[in-house]
This record gives C-alpha cells, sequence and structure tokens, in this order.
C-alpha cells in the first residue's frame, strides 16, 4: 500500500478544520498509509526582518527535510508552482505494482512559506492557485484533493 506523507508546519487550532481533515483522512484511510507529521511554526517576534524570517524558514527546512522517507516523491506546495487539475495530480499516484515510488510526500509550510531549498528539492511544486488561503484551509483542501486522486483512479462516480 502506498505511503502518503503530509508534512505540514503549525498545528491546527480550530475545531472545524481538524473535524474537515480528520474526515478525509478516515476516507484516505482505504487506499494509503496516511501519516501526517505537523511541525511547529518557528516562533518570530511581531514585525519579523526578512533576516529573522528566512532564518526562521531555514530551520522549519531542516525539520522538514528530517521527516522525508528515502526515496520519496515529494510535492512542495508553494505560490510558484504549477497549478494541476484534479485529474492531473491523481496522474502524481502510482499504479499498485507499476512504480518503483513507495512514498509520496506533501509539504505545506508555515505563514511565511517554505525555505527555497525545500521548494528547489521537491520533485513536483504544486500551486493550490493564485489565491491566499489560509495554510490550515490548504490542508484540508489538499486531503480532499488526495482522496479525489484516488476516486478517480479507481474510476469512481465521486469526481464528476
Amino acid at each position: 500500500m502506498l505511503s502518503v506523507y503530509l508534512i505540514c508546519v503549525g498545528k491546527l487550532k480550530e475545531q472545524f478544520y481538524k473535524d474537515a481533515c480528520a474526515e478525509y483522512m478516515k476516507r484516505l484511510s482505504s487506499y494509503c498509509k496516511l501519516t501526517l507529521v505537523e511541525l511547529p511554526e518557528a516562533k518570530l517576534s511581531k514585525d519579523p526582518t526578512l533576516g529573522e524570517i528566512t532564518n526562521a524558514l531555514e530551520k522549519e527546512g531542516d525539520a522538514i527535510r528530517a521527516k522525508i522517507p528515502p526515496s520519496a516523491r515529494v510535492a512542495a506546495l508553494c505560490v510558484e508552482g504549477r497549478m494541476r487539475s484534479s485529474e492531473e495530480l491523481s496522474q502524481m499516484f502510482p499504479v499498485p505494482g507499476h512504480s518503483p515510488d513507495k512514498h509520496m510526500v506533501f509539504i505545506i509550510g508555515g505563514s511565511y512559506g517554505l525555505h527555497p531549498s525545500i521548494k528547489a528539492e521537491a520533485n513536483v511544486q504544486l500551486s493550490m492557485s493564485p489565491m491566499t488561503f489560509p495554510h490550515h484551509l490548504a490542508r484540508v483542501m489538499l486531503l480532499e484533493q488526495i482522496y479525489r486522486a484516488f476516486k478517480i483512479n479507481e474510476g469512481s462516480s465521486y469526481h464528476k
């Protein structure tokens, strides 16, 4: 069974986000082994300098890198990434028995995004939209799209 890792900087605080994530994680349990990794967001001053932000992103990047399993296919969510349709996203998931990929990793950064090295090391840079969303909502949206990708690949009517 494919292992899917969702590495997120920051913890969900709002119950409605937690509930939505829990629902999609439950649905995904039939399709993959999903591991959610929540990393702490670096503490910054109220009005951080560019240097403080860069240092924080570097520390977060090191923590992210430490959680990526060897030989994983990695997708970093970032504004510079390419937008994909749900069908295109579904094509990123290997067909069981037809691909050497055993681990898929999706990375969602904190409020200041991801360190440039994480984006550069990723196999794919993925953008959800040119609009700005809270990174907690992006987690819910990504889980739904991963679930939709599995449903597309099985030929289900979920994706209309």
